[in-house]
């Protein structure tokens, strides 16, 4: 089992290599990638790092949240599922 963990706080900067390699001394990333706008491709300012061993991945919260990556503070914390079910909505009566 793996654990997810949600990375706030990013530089515009931080790359998947650079958040992958923040992360690396606390154990094996299966998978670390920084959150991009769809249209413009910048950075969102968040990402998500997963660590192959749960344990390694509470280890690295526990050493990363408030620490310092490009310039910023970051804040680590487990990401959590997204709710099922579809947003946005909206309808449209007749008006």
């Amino acid at each position: 089992m793996s654990k997810k963990l949600f990375v706030g706080s990013l530089s515009w900067n931080t790359t998947d290599a650079g958040l992958r390699e923040a992360f690396e001394p606390f154990g094996e990333v299966s998978d670390a990638k920084v959150i991009t706008d769809r249209e413009t491709g910048r950075s969102r300012g968040f990402g998500f790092v997963t660590f192959a061993n749960p344990a390694e991945g509470t280890a690295a919260i526990q050493a990363m949240n408030g620490a310092t990556l490009d310039g910023r503070s970051l804040n680590v914390n487990e990401a959590q599922d997204r709710p099922q079910g579809g947003g946005g909505g909206g309808g449209g009566g007749d008006r």
